[in-house]
């Protein structure tokens, strides 16, 4: 299964719309933070953690998807969530604290959600799983043809809710697929120091499930697996599990120092972005013409989410406690 030329270009844009959203996001935190960097100043205040790098496993995965289906991803969140089709002007509020934003403001950038899209995510390791396993099992009972994904790190492998997740979608044979981001670092653990295992898809013999592990930050290995393992799904064929070897381009969060990193090893990563133009420039389904149009396509959309977004209104003290559980 390869992409089509339409698909290869939906891939690269994203991508290339992910990364601008990051840049863009990037800069105004460090907006009030310097020259003493303190997290909780500026127009974005808290933690951001940054997906460059990762979008690989977005696209590839995303590709295969719609509306209906149903998505959870990790506090790196940004590159699945454009892919899912998350509202960008929306999404970009929500992470400036606005009114206008997915969750008025209450939110944040690891707690996105588009009921619109069927997205969430969570800060909480793991977290999405349980959810998602559950959704699709109710597309099983109510005979739906959708398929729920769960996107997770390599470290939360290591959590009890993954092996509960698992255990319960194989003996529903729930149409979920499983898509663990592997890069290689759980905020500044290394995944040998911390997991039994060399690669986390032989863990799924333990449930019976396929396995697959994709090496290399491949999108088209991506996209094919994941296509089968979607596929597969959506015929009601049960469960998968897939491990990506993905990069980090950046630290844990906006700050990290990464002084954890192996001398040179951060230097030895690739960006996936350029190698997957020079390969559609190769194939001639991109030109330089259109490269540059969709990059300023996606930078069109992106700078106009950012200004609405800081334009926009901060929500009022007194609905701080509505749409919250007590």
């Amino acid at each position: 299964m390869r992409p089509s030329p339409k698909q290869w270009l939906w891939m690269y844009q994203t991508m290339v719309k992910s990364r601008i959203f990051e840049e863009r996001i990037a800069a105004a935190y460090f907006e009030g933070k310097s020259p003493v960097f303190n997290m909780a100043n500026g127009p974005i205040p808290g933690e951001m953690h940054l997906s460059n790098g990762q979008e690989p496993c977005a696209v590839g995965v995303c590709a295969h998807l719609d509306a209906g289906d149903f998505v959870t991803a990790t506090h790196r969140p940004h590159h699945i969530a454009i892919a899912k089709g998350v509202d960008l002007d929306a999404m970009a509020a929500e992470i400036f604290g606005k009114a206008t934003g997915l969750s008025g403001g209450r939110g944040g950038h690891m707690h996105i959600f588009d009921a619109a899209v069927n997205f969430c995510c969570s800060g909480i390791i793991a977290q999405g799983m349980g959810p998602a396993v559950g959704a699709a099992t109710a597309f099983k009972l109510r005979n739906e043809r959708r398929v729920a994904v769960s996107f997770i790190g390599e470290g939360a492998a290591n959590q009890g809710a993954f092996h509960e997740s698992l255990n319960l979608a194989a003996i529903w044979q729930a149409p979920v697929v499983i898509v663990i981001e592997d890069n290689a670092w759980g905020i500044s653990v290394a995944k040998a120091q911390s997991t039994a295992v060399p690669q986390n898809d032989a863990r799924a013999a333990a449930y019976g499930m396929p396995g697959h592990r994709v090496a290399g930050n491949d999108p088209e290995a991506i996209f094919a697996v994941a296509g089968a393992a979607i596929a597969r799904a959506r015929a009601g064929e049960g469960p998968s599990l897939i491990e990506i070897e993905t990069h980090r381009l950046a630290g844990h969060f906006i700050g990290d120092a990464e002084g954890y990193r192996p001398k040179g090893e951060k230097e030895a990563l690739t960006d996936p972005i350029p190698q997957l133009r020079a390969k559609l420039l190769g194939l001639g389904i991109l030109d330089p013409t259109a490269d540059r149009a969709l990059t300023d396509e996606a930078e069109a959309l992106v700078d106009r989410a950012i200004s609405k977004a800081r334009a926009a209104a901060y929500p009022v003290p007194e609905q701080a406690y509505e749409k919250v559980f007590a």
